[in-house]
């Protein structure tokens, strides 16, 4: 009996002291996480914007960012933007590198779920409003913008009243 006392007295002298020695102090890592993803551009290189919708993301964080990702890792790819909200992806890549169905592609492998419909090329986002889109100045405005020497030219379908006098 007291040859079992000893040997289990032993062990657990043995244990706690393998025990103490392997304690760890866990490693905090901060990761940025980026919203739009953006590259240099190449100057001799043509640029397109294009606009369509991701159908099938349930979330912001896993899907849209996912999407975001792989469209923005893709060679010649200058900016991409995926919007949760409005199912709207939105990307500036170079002509000779990307094109639309190597795009849709990129978003349908990321997994079976995400369909890619309304691919369209635009000159602006719908996100972002061009100068052109402004209300118009109020008559008492000091802003440089506002002065008649530095106005900007009306739309065709304009109808605000400074644009309507030049009609």
């Amino acid at each position: 009996m007291k040859t079992i006392t000893y040997l289990l007295g032993i062990c657990l002298m043995a244990f706690v002291i393998v025990n103490c020695k392997n304690s760890t102090n866990p490693e905090v890592k901060t990761i940025e996480v980026e919203t739009a993803s953006t590259k240099e551009k190449d100057p001799n290189a043509t640029y397109a914007k294009a606009e369509f919708t991701v159908d099938g993301m349930t979330c912001a964080i896993g899907c849209a960012a996912t999407i975001e990702k792989k469209i923005a890792k893709m060679e010649g790819v200058t900016y991409a933007k995926v919007d949760f909200d409005k199912r709207l992806a939105m990307v500036e890549y170079d002509e000779a590198k990307v094109n639309p169905t190597s795009l849709e592609n990129t978003v349908t492998s990321v997994a079976d779920i995400y369909k890619v419909s309304d691919m369209k090329t635009v000159d602006d986002f719908s996100g972002q409003k061009s100068e052109a889109k402004k209300t118009a100045c109020k008559a008492d405005c000091k802003k440089d913008c506002c002065k008649a020497e530095k106005k900007m030219a009306c739309a065709a379908d304009c109808k605000k009243e400074c644009c309507a006098k030049k009609a």
